[in-house]
């Protein structure tokens, strides 16, 4: 099956949680880059962990970008039927859920 890479949209709240988490840490940011880079390639990679969520964010999916990182998306689709990918969210474990 061929992966279908889909362009990524980061909300406002995401970007902000971005700045937030990362702070000056290089390292982190590079690895969440990397993430976020197999996310677009295939969100549904084993490595990602990529798995839909429950309860109130029943909606969107999460996945892993790191021992204790998570980022909440969703898959959308344009009125041309493309799909993006919507970034809603990324931080711990306990911060996103």
């Amino acid at each position: 099956m061929m992966a279908v890479v889909r362009e990524l949209v980061l909300t406002n709240a995401f970007k902000k949680s971005y700045q937030k988490f990362t702070g000056k840490n290089r390292s982190l940011q590079l690895s969440i880059d990397k993430t976020l880079h197999n996310l677009q390639q295939d969100a549904y990679n084993p490595s990602l962990r990529t798995h839909r969520l429950g309860g109130k964010l029943a909606a969107y999916l999460a996945c892993s970008c790191g021992y204790d990182c998570r980022i909440v998306f969703s898959i959308e689709k344009y009125q041309d039927q493309t799909e993006y990918l919507l970034l809603i969210d990324i931080g711990t474990h306990d911060d996103v859920y």
